[in-house]
């Protein structure tokens, strides 16, 4: 045997003697526990900004794949960040022979706002398990995973398929609205120019004051200054960048059905008002609730227990979402704009608060004068603007047009699928005009007439203005400027992608904007004031009237609540609990609907004879 053979049987037996401690080596480590630890950590007061990280892998084979529960987080990252104080997330973490392990965790909530955040996010996602259940999954009617265009599943960064979904809440507002648009036999349609009379004061007799306290025009300005808000500007923009321009053609569809469904609420509300002692006039949902199932035994029972409920979700509503929200988020936009400010929400809080009470003290006959102002005024600096805008583009009408049809009918899968748009249009515009949620019908029962129904036409108006004009008007300046691609919606979202679609066209604009907003939240507030106050009325009223001898200290004692409530909103970040108050709006639509339903018979029938003293000129008019 030469040398040269004996080396390279050297060679050989080395390379298998490394080979043998090599699998060796792996199988001792296999035999240990793959397992590591997650270092967490919260180092601002500030809601959801927790970051935890891993550390330690012990007996593992990397690379490693880590599957964050939070879906933003990509599997290449062994940190995630945005996470809620004292909310429960996992990690799963395999290893490249396909061990795995799971852990979960919490970031430690230090302070009591996020803590008050956490206790509200739980109630939320409560509350949200029946809210947004999809009950067409569950039956396995369809499948909710979105497909991209060679059918593989399209995922989210940390691995999970991407779903679509039917909310239990979309359909049933949708049912509502369908319903009524069929009973009412397209009402929708042919009471729009006999309520643009009423608004003009065509049918009022200037003698009789005696049967409410605002005109029609100013119920429907009230009522609208409580729906066309930040909704108008922020909610389009996302259901743009969610749904596609597709969602734009689902929500003015939603918009036209849901004006059924507010003149069947505006018609009850009149019908089942009533007087107090002090003689303003209170209507409403938890005035019709109560005589839902008769007015004898249990049944009677159950439409108290109906009317009760919407009253307690009433005002939990008006405290959140139609008062911290709009606080919350006029500071948020003065704050992009002039960062110097940031440090003043309380401030700007109590300012805010002031000219609110300034209003709201007056009641509903100041709040009525005041928005009969306003809304004219800040719809008119949108909608001038937003025309001009279209004007200046009126050379894309054509693809604008076929952007729209063709994103509504074969939509791709980035935005869900066909499902995907439709449910994010309709979503958006039951959401933006409140169509079926009964808060409307509160401003309306409030209007001087003797036919209940002549107020529900009037009300039909508020979807059509909010939804089909100016949500819609937002939808084509994204899509006219070309802001609704993923280049821009990754980059703005809300608000801020409204503001820079109308900067590009006009750079002052987002100084306008701020202006509009402001407005727009103003009104929500006052207009939110007068609900809350209402539903605290019905709860408390008579208590405080039997006690103390006056209803006076119980307006009083919810309108010191509400303003303080405004200052805690616009210096607070505590984003669950605005959040808790929209499932409460929603929630509202639940006894409402199965009201409307019962009652609209009743209203059917009163339509049908008020059309034949129109016919018949038993309506006299004045003008």
């Amino acid at each position: 045997m030469t040398g040269l053979q004996k080396t390279k049987i050297t060679l050989v037996f080395l390379y298998l003697f490394t080979v043998f401690l090599s699998v060796a080596n792996e199988t001792e480590t296999d035999s240990k526990t793959f397992q590591f630890s997650i270092t967490t950590k919260n180092e601002t007061i500030e809601n959801h900004d927790g970051k935890a990280y891993i550390q330690n892998i012990q007996n593992g084979h990397p690379p490693y794949v880590y599957q964050w529960t939070k879906e933003e987080i990509p599997l290449t990252s062994d940190s995630a960040y945005n996470l809620h104080e004292g909310k429960k997330y996992k990690i799963t973490i395999t290893d490249r022979k396909s061990n795995t392990h799971t852990e979960t965790f919490r970031i430690r909530p230090q302070n009591a706002s996020e803590k008050l955040n956490h206790f509200f996010g739980i109630l939320t996602d409560a509350i949200g398990t029946i809210l947004m259940i999809d009950v067409f999954d569950l039956l396995n009617l369809y499948d909710p995973i979105i497909y991209d265009e060679n059918g593989a599943p399209i995922l989210h960064p940390n691995g999970t398929e991407k779903k679509t979904s039917i909310p239990l809440i979309v359909v049933w507002l949708l049912f509502g609205a369908v319903f009524f648009t069929i009973k009412f036999k397209g009402i929708n349609l042919k009471g729009i120019p006999h309520a643009i009379h009423l608004i003009r004061g065509k049918y009022d007799d200037p003698q009789d004051k005696k049967k409410g306290q605002i005109s029609h025009f100013q119920a429907l300005t009230t009522a609208l200054s409580a729906t066309v808000g930040l909704g108008n500007i922020a909610g389009v923009a996302f259901a743009i960048s969610m749904g596609g321009p597709g969602a734009t053609f689902w929500m003015i569809l939603m918009g036209f059905l849901g004006m059924a469904s507010k003149f069947t609420e505006a018609t009850l509300g009149v019908k089942y008002r009533r007087i107090d002692s002090r003689g303003e006039i209170s209507g409403g949902p938890m005035y019709y609730l109560k005589y839902t199932f008769g007015q004898k035994g249990i049944r009677k029972q159950i439409g108290k227990g109906l009317a009760v409920v919407f009253s307690i979700l009433l005002i939990l509503t008006s405290l959140g979402g139609g008062n911290m929200f709009q606080a919350n988020q006029s500071f948020e936009n003065i704050k992009m704009l002039i960062p110097s400010l940031s440090e003043f929400g309380m401030e700007f809080g109590i300012i805010f608060a002031i000219l609110v009470g300034v209003v709201i003290i007056g009641g509903i006959t100041k709040i009525a004068k005041v928005t009969s102002k306003i809304v004219p005024i800040m719809a008119s600096i949108y909608l001038i603007t937003a025309f001009t805008i279209i004007i200046l583009n009126i050379s894309h009408v054509s693809e604008v047009a076929q952007l729209i049809f063709r994103g509504a009918f074969e939509s791709k899968a980035i935005y869900g699928g066909f499902i995907g748009v439709l449910i994010m249009g309709i979503q958006r515009a039951a959401f933006s005009n409140e169509a079926g949620i009964g808060s409307a019908a509160i401003a309306h029962s409030t209007v001087n007439t003797k036919e209940p129904v002549s107020e529900g036409i009037v009300a039909l108006l508020e979807p059509f203005i909010d939804t089909v004009i100016i949500c819609s008007l937002t939808a084509f300046i994204l899509l006219f400027t070309g802001f609704y691609t993923p280049e821009y919606t990754s980059q703005y979202q809300g608000a801020q992608l409204t503001s820079a679609a109308f900067s590009s066209i006009f750079p002052w604009f987002k100084w306008v904007l701020l202006a509009a907003i402001l407005l727009f939240a103003f009104s929500t507030l006052i207009s939110w004031s007068y609900y809350g106050l209402k539903g605290f009325d019905y709860l408390f009223g008579n208590l405080f009237e039997r006690k103390l001898g006056s209803r006076q200290i119980s307006d009083t004692i919810y309108k010191i609540i509400f303003l303080f409530f405004i200052v805690v909103g616009a210096s607070s970040s505590a984003g669950n609990v605005i959040n808790f108050t929209d499932m409460m709006l929603l929630c509202m639509a639940f006894p409402n609907i199965i009201g409307l339903i019962v009652f609209s018979p009743r209203i059917k029938k009163d339509l049908d004879q008020y059309w034949h003293k129109l016919k018949t000129g038993k309506l006299k008019q004045y003008k």
